[in-house]
């Protein structure tokens, strides 16, 4: 059976998510380093910590959890789209969210400045906003896939983060025949619903396609429920899990032609 579409993970498969992370929490401890002197890493470690306490002590954890919605999403989302009611609870929640993990983060170095707190958390928002990056391999796949097989997006998040992440690299969107948020269909990966779903847009089997994505426990469990052959992009050499086996393991995107082909 050949291969007739590609299903993509967006967050660290596209879209190099860690790395704008990564650098905005830098700049942002940075200005905290300059205003009070405490070491930018170790502000960096308390906030990431404090952040996801906070974030799981908030009765809309389960739902984020399902739908697939992470600490440090909300450290800069504003939640402004998607019809549960559980959307517009992190709405009225994570303004105060942002500014408590960045205080509380503050109090382990040490400093209590609810004004600094204030500014780093709207300076993270800022920088993460202004740090949309992209690997430098997706452009080039994804023109040399487009026409040969069907391409779609498959993505955990809250729609509107999730629509904003893709306006930031307006080019990426076009590329695909369809765009699945777990925000917007209910449910999120490893779901074998929202596999299925994406499937049903392609109108193809489940033997007819592959499934691309970074992380084991979502696109990986959750495309080999669905009966789709999953490849699973390792760039950094994260440790396998014996329990989770995808079909195939790659370091770089430009190896997917080759597993493309071997279905021909």
């Amino acid at each position: 059976m050949s291969i007739n579409a590609v299903i993509f993970d967006l967050d660290d498969t596209l879209l190099w998510d860690d790395r704008s992370v990564l650098e905005s929490f830098e700049v942002t401890c940075k200005r905290a380093t300059e205003v009070t002197g405490i070491d930018h890493v170790q502000l960096e470690a308390a906030v990431r910590i404090e952040a996801r306490a906070l974030y799981e002590s908030y009765e809309t954890f389960p739902f984020t959890t399902k739908i697939g919605i992470n600490p440090f999403e909300g450290l800069w989302a504003n939640f402004t789209a998607g019809e549960q009611p559980e959307f517009r609870q992190l709405e009225q929640i994570v303004k105060g969210y942002r500014k408590d993990a960045w205080q509380r983060g503050l109090l382990k170095m040490g400093v209590d400045d609810v004004d600094l707190a204030i500014e780093l958390s709207e300076q993270f928002a800022t920088e993460r906003r202004s740090r949309p990056h992209v690997y430098d391999e997706t452009f080039k796949v994804l023109d040399e896939l487009r026409g040969n097989v069907k391409l779609l997006l498959l993505t955990n998040g809250c729609p509107a983060l999730q629509q904003e992440k893709l306006d930031g690299v307006p080019e990426l969107a076009s590329y695909f025949d369809g765009i699945v948020i777990s925000g917007n269909f209910g449910m999120g990966k490893p779901d074998v619903s929202i596999f299925n779903h994406a499937l049903s847009i392609l109108d193809v089997n489940s033997d007819q396609a592959l499934m691309v994505g970074d992380k084991l426990t979502t696109d990986i469990r959750g495309g080999l429920a669905a009966g789709i052959k999953t490849v699973w992009i390792n760039r950094t050499g994260k440790l396998s899990d014996p329990e989770i086996k995808p079909d195939f393991q790659i370091e770089h995107l430009s190896q997917l032609h080759e597993i493309i082909a071997s279905f021909s």
